[in-house]
């Protein structure tokens, strides 16, 4: 029994980064917002996503909690497109829609992105996470 619990943990320990060396080095020496889109994981998003569910959802139809739904969010005006989200006035002053160079920098560091937003998340330092997650956003 004891085989077989340490066989399985092995197995699932070596399933659990992702490949990432093996997509960090795909990206190349001095990767773009653009590079690591291209070996993003979608799914990898979904999991990292996890974070951000306590405040957003992201299926067709899914509730506002205290952020918007986040189903179809690339290419959605900022700010824009949810009557029962209160959204500060920082954001609703930046201009444009959300691209993925938008949403990019807002993972980032929403403070940075919109200096005085009430949106009070640190933000994610990893740019492979922030490909990841806004890999996920772009299949939702």
């Amino acid at each position: 029994m004891r085989v077989l619990v340490l066989a399985a943990a092995l197995l699932l320990g070596g399933c659990g980064d992702d490949k990432l060396a093996e997509r960090r080095a795909a990206a190349g020496a001095n990767p773009t917002l653009g590079d690591y889109l291209r070996v993003s994981d979608a799914a990898r998003g979904r999991r990292l996503f996890g974070q951000c569910a306590a405040c957003h959802t992201v299926r067709v139809g899914g509730p506002d909690l205290n952020g918007p739904n986040l189903h179809g969010v690339v290419g959605r005006g900022i700010a824009q497109g949810r009557g029962r989200v209160g959204y500060s006035a920082a954001l609703q002053a930046k201009q444009g829609a959300w691209t993925v160079e938008a949403l990019d920098a807002w993972l980032a560091s929403p403070q940075r992105f919109a200096p005085g937003t009430s949106m009070r998340f640190g933000g994610v330092r990893d740019p492979l996470d922030r490909a990841d997650v806004i890999a996920f956003l772009r299949a939702n």
